[in-house]
């Protein structure tokens, strides 16, 4: 494995290491709804982006023409906003089971779909690891689902919200990564911070579903949602946004859709903290074929490639 390759996964690692704590959010601030919920932690990020990216705001300005600003119109909504409302009603719903799946397919979706760009490595040679993380999430979902409660209309509608989160994120990440790739007079930082404004912006027209419930949250409660957004936003959008575009302008799209099993894996060990227990033999079994699956796609991408 090259440097640059080294890092892209160091980058793509931490980056999980930050948005698994993304899940925790929902159940952190259960008396609110998923929209006010994703409404305040962009609201959050767009304001610290703002203030991140005003000193070189004059310098960055010409690089970007405006089919990048219209692509980060769609890809802030799309991997920002619309997708957290999915996750959070996902989780609210019906538990932890679709978010699990929307993250723990993640990796299949997105590595089949970059296998068809030029010069990638085939569906064929990734196929051990794609069915290692189809396995995992599944070992996950099993012991999720076990545990679940509410009526059969919650959880299907669960599953449709994770339904949605995945196709939304799938399409972020994809976008994202070549997107960037056209910018390379962009950091991945400024492009990070570029997306925090833009969904900032956006989560603007959110609010006013903070005025529909006004009566029904005492201070004490506002506080913790503010507080808890804002240690998200800066944790989840600013600094892993930041390290998942540097991850994306290193490594091959085939490789980036597995590195975000980590999130997966960081969510599951946070849950397993939260709840002061030690994984389930179940949650053991994922925790190896996902961290399996990963190794094995990070083999896959050092052997020779012949014509196939």
């Amino acid at each position: 494995m090259n440097r640059q390759m080294l890092i892209g996964v160091g980058c793509g690692v931490l980056a999980g290491a930050l948005w698994g704590l993304v899940f925790l959010a929902p159940n952190l601030t259960p008396d609110f709804s998923p929209l006010e919920i994703s409404a305040a932690r962009y609201l959050a990020y767009g304001v610290m982006a703002s203030a991140l990216i005003a000193p070189r705001w004059r310098t960055l300005r010409p690089k970007l023409k405006r089919d990048d600003w219209r692509a980060l119109v769609w890809l802030s909504l799309a991997g920002n906003i619309v997708y957290y409302v999915f996750l959070a009603s996902a989780v609210q719903l019906s538990g932890p089971a679709p978010a699990a799946l929307i993250v723990g397919l993640l990796p299949v979706v997105i590595s089949l779909i970059g296998s068809r760009e030029e010069d990638a490595v085939s569906a064929r040679r990734l196929a051990p690891s794609l069915i290692l993380a189809v396995l995992g999430v599944a070992l996950i979902s099993l012991e999720s689902l076990a545990g679940a409660q509410g009526s059969w209309q919650s959880q299907a509608l669960g599953l449709v919200c994770a339904a949605g989160g995945l196709a939304c994120w799938a399409a972020f990440a994809v976008g994202n990564a070549r997107r960037i790739a056209k910018l390379p007079n962009v950091s991945s930082h400024d492009w990070s911070l570029l997306l925090g404004v833009v969904t900032g912006a956006q989560a603007l027209v959110m609010t006013p579903a903070f005025a529909l419930s006004l009566g029904e949250h005492d201070s004490h409660d506002w506080l913790g949602l503010v507080l808890i957004s804002s240690a998200i936003a800066l944790l989840a959008s600013v600094a892993g946004n930041a390290l998942w575009n540097s991850a994306s302008r290193r490594l091959p799209l085939t490789m980036t859709g597995q590195i975000v099993i980590f999130e997966t894996l960081f969510a599951l060990l946070y849950a397993c903290i939260w709840e002061q227990r030690l994984p389930t033999l179940l949650e053991v079994g994922a925790i190896a074929a996902l961290g399996t699956a990963v190794l094995w796609c990070v083999s896959s991408h050092r052997m020779p490639r012949p014509h196939e």
